[in-house]
């Protein structure tokens, strides 16, 4: 315990210095950013203009990292960078027994994802300096922002460029300035694709469109009334036209069908339960994984995960009654049909949560190079109440307050701990309602 607070403390002093150099479409073990950045970062790159991919992954990029290199980057007083590279060194218990390490972070250590992204600092920047921001095409036009386009995740990352061969350098180039830190890609789940068609890529056919943090991105061909459309510029008079595709994204296969598994093994676990049990154990699965998708195309998506949850309920029920008993009326017994003319799996003080209750909801862009220790409170405590996983209640309240705390007065950063008040206590006689609720700091709510 002692050792995770002093990681806790070198990352509180570093990250703030860090925070203001990393790269603007870094993502991944961030304050104030999320995978949901990185999707919507990827969107707006390919929404307007169909690209190439180059979608990699670091391998071990946690057990492999060159501490040499590591440490010559972390610009910080002798006696911490002492402390840090002890940490380095500190070895892993496998079976019982201590091996020493040479390379890598400390595993499952507080610290370790800003020791990363540290040592992945400049890949980007230093990869796309390769290129010029403008060129000449064949035809003597400009093409614009010919910088590749690369979003990085942790150690997951994708580079866009409409030129096949800009993709190919830039793989080249990567694994190259991998190589100092210690890393390599791993091959098997690295792949070159595009957005909108089908490529022929290593003597295979590989379909378009890519999956990242468990989300499908693809381009598809369209007629003109459904088709994205170029930006347009009134003043330079110059009109938007149809691209011929749209761009969706959506929850990923793979994704889709673990979720189906979970909830199958909380069924099965739970064949005996009581009706409420059951409930309470699916509930906070369904919304972890709907709120998870809430800002992509996903209506489709959870309309049908609410028709299999239907049939495997029914099964559940199925297994349940006595052979002697309609079928009709133990279904009677465990569902209601509500309002909106939907089954809902329910007793009288618990209601299962359908997909399609989740609201879908757009994810705002984080700016790229604004940080939560860059004192602008007025943009991150604003920011806190539309973020995507902030829950209604709170970003409602957090939106009549203007993200300030009435306690202590002071703005909510993107790491606080909220938690919600009642004005007067409901053992007073305060009322469950929005006049008598109010959002707080955790260590003011327990003050």
């Amino acid at each position: 315990m002692k050792d995770r607070v002093m990681q806790a403390l070198v990352k509180s002093a570093l990250e703030p210095y860090w925070e203001a150099q990393f790269e603007g479409t870094s993502y991944g073990f961030r304050p104030g950013r999320s995978a949901h950045d990185a999707i919507t970062r990827i969107y707006t790159a390919i929404n307007k203009k169909a690209r190439y991919v180059l979608d990699a992954d670091i391998a071990k990029c946690f057990d492999k990292i060159n501490h040499d290199y590591l440490l010559s980057k972390v610009d910080c007083p002798h006696n911490i960078k002492r402390i840090i590279k002890q940490w380095l060194e500190c070895g892993v218990m496998d079976k019982g027994i201590l091996e020493e390490t040479d390379s890598g972070t400390p595993q499952g250590g507080v610290i370790s994802p800003l020791l990363a992204n540290i040592a992945l600092h400049g890949m980007i920047k230093d990869t796309e300096n390769h290129f010029p921001r403008t060129k000449r095409k064949e035809d003597g036009s400009l093409h614009r922002e010919y910088k590749p386009k690369i979003i990085r995740y942790a150690d997951d990352f994708v580079v866009l460029h409409e030129d096949y061969d800009v993709i190919l350098q830039c793989k080249t180039l990567i694994a190259q300035w991998l190589e100092k830190v210690g890393l390599e890609l791993k091959p098997e789940k690295t792949s070159i694709r595009h957005t909108l068609k089908s490529i022929e890529h290593d003597g295979k056919t590989i379909d378009p469109g890519f999956d990242f943090l468990g989300f499908n991105i693809r381009s598809y061909p369209v007629g003109k009334h459904h088709s994205g459309k170029t930006g347009g510029n009134s003043k330079w008079g110059i009109e938007s036209k149809a691209i011929g595709f749209k761009t969706l994204i959506k929850p990923s296969k793979k994704k889709i069908l673990a979720h189906h598994e979970a909830i199958k093994e909380v069924v099965k676990a739970n064949k005996k339960a009581p009706q409420e049990v059951l409930i309470a154990r699916l509930n906070p699965i369904i919304r972890g994984w709907c709120n998870y998708y809430r800002t992509v195309t996903s209506r489709e998506t959870f309309s049908s995960e609410d028709s299999i949850l239907w049939n495997t309920l029914r099964a559940w029920t199925v297994n349940r009654k006595k052979k002697e008993t309609p079928l009709y009326d133990a279904l009677k017994k465990y569902f209601s049909y509500g309002k909106q003319g939907k089954w809902t799996f329910q007793t009288r003080e618990y209601v299962l949560y359908h997909h399609t209750e989740t609201e879908i909801k757009r994810h705002t862009l984080v700016k790229p190079e604004s940080s939560p220790y860059d004192g602008n409170w007025t943009y991150w405590s604003k920011r806190r109440g539309t973020y995507t996983g902030t829950p209604a209640r709170v970003a409602k309240l957090l939106k009549k307050q203007k993200g300030i705390c009435p306690q202590c007065k002071q703005h909510f950063t993107p790491e606080d701990l909220i938690e919600v008040d009642h004005i007067i206590p409901k053992s007073k006689g305060g009322k469950d309602t929005y006049n008598n609720l109010q959002a707080l700091h955790r260590h003011c709510h327990d003050a």
